[in-house]
């Protein structure tokens, strides 16, 4: 994506490369003047970054403003660098993207005024999927709360909607007379049985359909085109939820192929021969099987996506094309949410609460994201020794069909519920592992860097793990002199388990081995103790805690104003001891 930057003196062209720096990208400067820059940077970008005043901005841009589906997205900033404001293209532009990310950058407000972003509720388009229709007549329906249906052909997941937005079971229709809009999501290149509803109507076209093709060498991107719009046509199928071109390996730098794939904006997939000849396929061909190794090429290509095939093999002179839907299945993040401040919750992790349409998760962790959620998320919290019925519930709701976030501190993979939940059985449904920053990570920043090098971490919890075993990981991790990190050290009756582990590292480390506890890491009760192997003392740790055990090389090093932070050299070759 292009992304220009009108510029209006020095203090706005410092400001521009420090934007470079947010976004990771070198944009294009116009600096030769704003009457001039702005025109050019609109004829050549697909978002511009306005360095004007906004008024200055807005009557500039207002005789270039076409459709809000192909006009830039423009974003402005004050000259003192404290507001963005997406001005136009908020929605299909991606400047209300922008501006997020550019306020994050610059410790700025970012100033949304379309009504959804000011509402929590997700724009109809914003979802990443194409649409049509009436989204002004459909969105202003649900911003007033009034009844809108949704009806889907397909129980594809969907974000979190107000309850006024009623979703019906895949394939119902309701009488128009209850409804004042309707959306309907579909891969069907007309709308469900009934014809068009008299009522305002957006149609969301899901990513569904895979397309398998196979070709002479050399057919042009022309033909390709074509025979596809004819499969498509023929099936009554959107090819705006086509996903994906498929082919063999042997057709890898197809140059029609490739063309066409990037004319839809989709990729490009392509296979061994020896994985798609192992699905049995309606027209095998033994030409095929001669020529690249494989008895079918367009409809084993769709089978091997894991599609069901819709439309079997198509085929002209030149070509052939078989279609396919992939499964509608739920979908379930399991998301971290990191040690408890909110900087050190990622991106990804956010964006996956809001877009959840339902959230389950430890009461006081559903708490921590309360704003994140938007109007219509369904919320599940529950207490402590709770995980099995939590994961099965977020299994459940995305066995729906539905949307799903499933959150926990830290890591979900580490002592989190990542495991538990891939364990009881994850079959139907598509499951993604939000990485977090785990505690041991925020306790490590914390410290200095006692996990600069080799490390392990272990959990003195018997709960889920026997003690002869946890005491066996102690011996082997203090045997190897690794840092060790002890989560869940101590609690209210589990108190001999503490000061046996420090026991299994005293007899392998020096008395002068720091030693460290960091209590409520990240969050308003940090507190941090630092000791050594002979004076650290347990009383000083709680549930709360991470204990960090150094190796013999682990040492405290003087840092800032008087202070101490602990270190595990990496033992680089260059470093004079």
């Amino acid at each position: 994506m292009t992304i220009g930057q009108v510029t209006s003196g020095r203090a706005s062209l410092a400001r521009a490369h420090q934007i470079d720096q947010i976004l990771g990208e070198s944009t294009t400067l116009y600096g030769e003047g704003a009457v001039a820059g702005l025109p050019q940077a609109w004829a050549e970008c697909e978002l511009i970054i306005s360095h004007l005043a906004l008024g200055a901005t807005t009557r500039i841009i207002a005789p270039l403003l076409t459709s809000k589906r192909t006009d830039p997205g423009v974003v402005v900033i004050d000259e003192a660098g404290r507001f963005v404001i997406p001005l136009v293209g908020g929605h299909a532009g991606g400047a209300n993207a922008l501006a997020g990310r550019l306020a994050a950058g610059l410790g700025a407000t970012a100033v949304l005024t379309t009504a959804t972003d000011s509402l929590g509720i997700p724009g109809l388009d914003t979802l990443g999927w194409s649409w049509s229709g009436d989204v002004a007549g459909v969105t202003r329906a649900i911003l007033d709360g009034a009844p809108v249906e949704v009806v889907r052909t397909q129980p594809w997941p969907l974000p979190p909607l107000p309850e006024n937005v009623v979703v019906h079971p895949a394939g119902d229709v309701s009488p128009d007379t209850a409804w004042t809009a309707r959306i309907l999501v579909s891969d069907q290149a007309t709308v469900p049985a009934g014809g068009p509803p008299p009522l305002p109507t957006v149609v969301l076209n899901p990513p569904s359909l895979v397309v398998g093709m196979g070709c002479n060498r050399g057919t042009s991107a022309s033909d390709l085109r074509s025979l596809l719009v004819d499969t498509l046509a023929g099936a009554g199928l959107a090819q705006e939820s086509v996903s994906a071109i498929c082919s063999v390996d042997a057709k890898a730098d197809e140059p029609g192929l490739i063309e066409l794939a990037t004319e839809l904006g989709v990729p490009f997939v392509t296979r061994p021969a020896a994985a798609l000849s192992v699905h049995p396929v309606p027209n095998p061909s033994e030409y095929s099987l001669a020529a690249v190794g494989t008895p079918s090429v367009s409809e084993a290509s769709v089978l091997d996506q894991g599609a069901e095939l819709l439309i079997p093999k198509r085929r002209t002179p030149q070509a052939t094309c078989a279609i396919g839907r992939l499964p509608a299945l739920g979908h379930l993040s399991v998301v971290g949410l990191g040690p408890g401040a909110r900087d050190l919750t990622t991106p990804r992790a956010q964006e996956a609460i809001r877009n959840a349409a339902v959230v389950v998760g430890y009461g006081p962790y559903v708490d921590q994201v309360r704003d994140l959620i938007r109007p219509g998320t369904q919320v599940f919290a529950s207490g402590m020794g709770t995980e099995e019925q939590r994961t099965a519930l977020a299994i459940g709701q995305a066995r729906q069909g539905r949307s799903v976030a499933l959150v926990c501190s830290g890591d979900p993979a580490i002592y989190a519920m990542a495991s538990p939940t891939l364990e009881q059985g994850t079959d139907g449904i598509v499951v993604e592992i939000v990485p977090g920053v785990t505690a041991s990570l925020a306790a490590s920043a914390i410290l200095g860097a006692p996990l600069g090098h080799d490390h392990a971490t272990i959990s003195l919890s018997d709960l889920h793990t026997d003690w002869p075993t946890i005491e066996k990981r102690l011996q082997a991790a203090a045997e190897a002199d690794l840092v060790t990190v002890l989560y869940n050290p101590r609690s209210r009756t589990r108190l001999a388990h503490l000061p046996r582990a420090l026991e299994i590292f005293a007899a392998h480390r020096p008395s002068t081995t720091p030693v460290a506890v960091v209590e409520e890491a990240c969050r308003p009760g940090e507190k941090v103790t630092t000791a050594t192997m002979a004076d650290f003392d347990p009383e000083w740790v709680n549930m709360n805690s991470l204990v960090v055990i150094g190796s013999s090389t682990t040492c405290y090093l003087p840092t800032g104003r008087g202070a101490t932070v602990m270190v595990t050299p990496r033992d680089y070759h260059w470093m004079s001891r």
